[in-house]
């Protein structure tokens, strides 16, 4: 069975899938990918199932080799890959020879993925393959670590497609929770009208927003309330009035008011912006809410439609050789000189 070696890793360099879905009652949240929409979108590039293992790098670094020729998919936030010295296109699939380097280093931040054709076949616990570490559940990768790989279902490399445009900060959608009517309704203005920062102290179980100006959010009762349900996306008051909007692996339940909810298509934007980050934030209905999931829904059933060959600088390819570079050649005494 092919594996991965892993050869060095930083923090934060963790195995996810889509998680564990219908634990929430047992104290345990989804977990999995923080950014699902890249794996959705490294599984189109191989074509294969959104469900399967890849590993996911949270602003760190990585370099791993392959003990057979494997097909690789890069997405989430870019990095500088390079593999036994050349560059390779991010956002991109790509052959990796066996005992071939993959260095991965440079994120601006966000979270970044390596796709395998097969995925990674780590042993699921709870249904899942997926590091939770906040619940204990995985660990970090680390130097030494090896990873079986799947059975691959075959198909080209040399792919590309443009991916969402989420990678710089922007506006983030959000609908209403039960307590967003217990802040005051010059809140609600002074919140939307706000410019936040994407604060560096962030993690996979939530991010910390910091206003551009102007202090910060809160309620007249003061901001302890009854614990209740909590999931993804909620915006949670802290105790210094900062915003901190929950993640893949937020607590079950929590104590502070919530004065709105992301909605999960916008979810990627918030994950993959770089420290300092200009985010803001605006209200939606229900209904607008519904149809943009609806949306977002369909463009993704549809990535495989957007993918296209990756033109590549023949001075960038060692095994150039092996490529079919011209077809239709001939002598050029079998034309038709009577032809004009």
């Amino acid at each position: 069975m092919a594996e991965i070696l892993i050869q060095s890793a930083g923090p934060g360099v963790t195995v996810q899938d889509q998680g564990r879905p219908g634990y929430l009652a047992q104290g345990l949240s989804r977990g999995g990918a923080a950014d699902r929409l890249a794996l959705a979108e490294g599984a189109a590039l191989l074509g294969q199932a959104a469900d399967l293992a890849a590993i996911e790098i949270a602003g760190s670094f990585l370099t791993l080799e392959a003990t057979a020729p494997v097909r690789i998919a890069l997405t989430g936030a870019p990095m500088r890959a390079l593999c036994q010295g050349a560059a390779l296109t991010w956002q991109a699939s790509h052959l990796l020879p066996a005992g071939a380097q993959l260095q991965l280093s440079g994120s601006r931040g966000g979270m970044s993925y390596v796709h395998v054709g097969g995925g990674i076949a780590a042993d699921p616990v709870l249904g899942a393959a997926s590091a939770h570490l906040g619940a204990g559940l995985g660990r970090m990768l680390a130097a030494g670590d090896r990873l079986p790989l799947g059975t691959d279902p075959d198909g080209p490399t040399g792919r590309t497609f443009t991916p969402l445009d989420r990678f710089d900060g922007g506006l983030l959608r959000m609908v209403e929770t039960p307590q967003t009517r217990l802040f005051p309704e010059a809140e609600h203005t002074r919140f939307t009208e706000t410019a936040f920062t994407k604060d560096a102290r962030g993690n996979r179980m939530g991010q910390r927003l910091t206003p551009a100006e102007g202090e910060g959010f809160g309620l007249p009762s003061g901001l302890t309330i009854l614990s209740e349900a909590i999931v993804p996306g909620d915006i949670q008051i802290t105790g210094d009035g900062a915003p901190f909007v929950l993640l893949s692996e937020c607590q079950t339940t929590g104590g502070y008011p919530r004065l709105g909810t992301v909605l999960p298509c916008d979810l990627p934007r918030l994950v993959q912006a770089p420290p300092g980050a200009i985010l803001r934030f605006r209200f939606v209905s229900l209904d607008e809410a519904t149809r943009a999931e609806r949306d977002e829904a369909t463009r993704r059933a549809a990535l495989s439609k957007s993918i296209r060959p990756l033109i590549r600088d023949p001075r960038d390819m060692p095994d150039l050789l092996a490529h079919q570079l011209i077809g239709g050649v001939t002598r050029g005494d079998d034309l038709d000189r009577s032809a004009p």
